[in-house]
């Protein structure tokens, strides 16, 4: 099995509340992936003789390199489905991009930059665990791929070293302000075209037939009111739409319509739910068909964040590894926990305050409320997968090993403040992109770079 190295996340300080779990506004993606091929070649097989290709302020880069982060971008195109470019062109962005990596490596470590071994021995905790394996394991895989653990490592240490410069370089200096954010909002509203905008609608259908009585239609429209009710007090709408609704193919779709232009829907649905956000349930809504009971369930606006999120809440217990508790024997210690309360001989909240290494410990693991994107995503992705009141297996994360347990999710509107913060991210990776890009651009331009050979 080849090795895929996800990219490494560096974290600020965390809240004490939920230490080791919630990204801080300031965390930074370490960048380049490491993706060892599986069709790497063995360290005792005959390779091309190597020779330098260019240099850099002095520091040459060779043909092995290149071949080498060559290899590593073609595994991850096929790994992701898409197309390889042409090849000659691929080459030339591949010794672009080491050039303009050496030249930021250089100006880190003549600024003072420096990383220990200790970031490089959780970077490389981090890669075992993106694979599935113990450190122990993945430098067997290593060295079974033909790579030099050393090199590897170095691989490691300058990701961190070229995100540390990125970071105060480039992050640093980007702000949004109150008046962008002001002037992107104004502009999408201006933008905006009600027939254009795309809405996602359940429904469900309480028949009339076209000969009833008016006797008739008072006991449908009665009908219709009380799952309207049901709908507004919170019951499922899936469950309702199969348990009432008389419209074809109900069964299988929950009753949605398919998220479509609010111009190919009938123009009696689009004023019921005019002013309404998602999640909201319209009145009755009279057609030729029936009684139409509505929710919105997508409206999204293109260039603004969404008005609702899911929100999860749950709890957990964190066991920090160290040299006296192994991660196995971490994993083994929370598993038991599972089983005593799955067997009702124990309170997870009570196993939470008496044995987290957790801030959230003296809340028995609450973790309250949460947005998507607060959590850490390894541990982000096994909650997800939760339903209330399930337990999950031990995960590590690279905070230790945990045990969790999600106990309520719901459907939550952004309040203006947030829907503004969302605005000022998206405002704030946009002006990051674009800085990043024209500071390379400057620092590449500065360098002193010498073409030698070209890349084999």
């Amino acid at each position: 099995m080849a090795l895929t190295v996800a990219s490494l996340t560096l974290f600020a300080t965390l809240p004490a509340h939920a230490q080791g779990l919630r990204l801080s506004a300031t965390g930074a993606n370490a960048g380049a992936a490491l993706a060892p091929s599986s069709t790497s070649t063995p360290a005792s097989a005959q390779r091309p003789a190597d020779f330098i290709v260019a240099v850099v302020n002095s520091e040459p880069i060779t043909n092995n390199e290149v071949r080498a982060e060559l290899q590593r971008v073609l595994q991850a195109l096929a790994q992701q489905g898409r197309a390889q470019p042409n090849h000659q062109a691929l080459v030339n962005q591949v010794l672009e991009r080491l050039i303009s990596d050496k030249a930021q490596l250089q100006l880190a470590r003549e600024t003072g930059l420096s990383v220990d071994d200790t970031a490089v021995d959780l970077a490389e905790q981090n890669v075992a665990r993106q694979n599935q394996l113990d450190v122990a394991e993945l430098h067997r895989r290593l060295a079974r791929d033909g790579l030099v653990l050393s090199q590897f490592r170095e691989k490691l240490r300058d990701q961190i070293l070229l995100t540390r410069l990125r970071e105060r370089d480039v992050e640093s200096r980007v702000k949004v302000t109150d008046l962008e954010v002001n002037q992107y909002l104004h502009e999408q509203q201006g933008n905006y075209d009600p027939a254009r905008q795309e809405i996602n609608l359940a429904q469900v259908l309480v028949a009339v037939p076209v000969d009833a009585s008016p006797v008739q239609i008072d006991a449908l429209k009665t009908k219709a009111q009380r799952v309207l009710a049901r709908a507004r007090a919170g019951d499922d709408f899936g469950a309702l739409v199969r348990e009432f609704s008389d419209a074809p193919d109900s069964s299988t779709n929950a009753g949605q319509l398919g998220l479509r232009t609010a111009n190919r829907y009938p123009a009696l649905f689009v004023e019921a739910i005019q002013n309404m956000g998602v999640g909201e349930v319209s009145e009755l809504v009279l057609s030729g068909a029936g009684f139409h009971i509505l929710k919105v369930i997508e409206k999204p606006r293109p260039g603004l964040p969404p008005m609702m999120v899911t929100q999860s809440r749950a709890r957990h217990i964190l066991l920090r590894v160290s040299p006296q508790l192994s991660e196995a024997a971490a994993r083994s210690k929370l598993s038991d926990f599972k089983k005593r309360v799955l067997a009702g001989q124990a309170d997870f909240a009570a196993l939470a305050r008496d044995n987290s290494q957790d801030g959230s410990a003296a809340q028995g693991g609450d973790l309250g409320w949460a947005n998507p994107g607060m959590f850490v995503p390894e541990f982000e992705e096994v909650m997800n997968q939760l339903t209330p009141g399930q337990i999950s297996d031990p995960l590590v994360s690279r905070f230790g090993v945990h045990l969790i347990q999600l106990t309520e999710r719901r459907n939550a509107a952004l309040s203006p403040s947030e829907q503004r913060e969302t605005v000022r991210a998206l405002l704030r990776d946009k002006k990051l992109d674009e800085a990043f890009t024209t500071w390379a651009r400057d620092l590449r331009g500065r360098a002193y770079v010498e073409m030698r050979e070209p890349p084999q």
